[in-house]
């Protein structure tokens, strides 16, 4: 079983690297499983981000490999330069902050 976890967290890595802003969901863009990950992708959204993610939902051996990576519980899970930023609340911070755009542009 550990090995299985060790290869999972390799996954992760590998994903949240592919693009610049990843976001581990529950469902997909176009149907969001969640409120707050509906939240998450209208913000991505507005702002013309392109990004990737991976829906929880599909493998849900994941979500608790995907929680135990960040230390965190809840999703949306929200990766910008392949650094955990946090969930929606944090995404709106940055958003409200003007920090987001600042982010794009890097």
């Amino acid at each position: 079983m550990e090995i299985n976890k060790k290869n999972d967290k390799d996954r992760i890595k590998e994903m949240i690297k592919s693009s610049k802003f990843f976001i581990f969901t529950k469902g997909t863009p176009e149907f969001p499983m969640c409120p707050f990950v509906a939240t998450a992708i209208q913000i991505f959204k507005n702002h013309k981000i392109d990004f990737q993610y991976f829906d929880i939902l599909k493998e849900e051996g994941m979500k608790q490999t995907i929680k135990d990576y960040t230390n965190h519980p809840t999703f949306p899970q929200i990766f910008i330069d392949g650094e955990f930023i946090g969930g929606c609340d944090k995404l709106r911070e940055l958003e409200e902050s003007g920090e987001l755009d600042k982010l794009m542009e890097k």
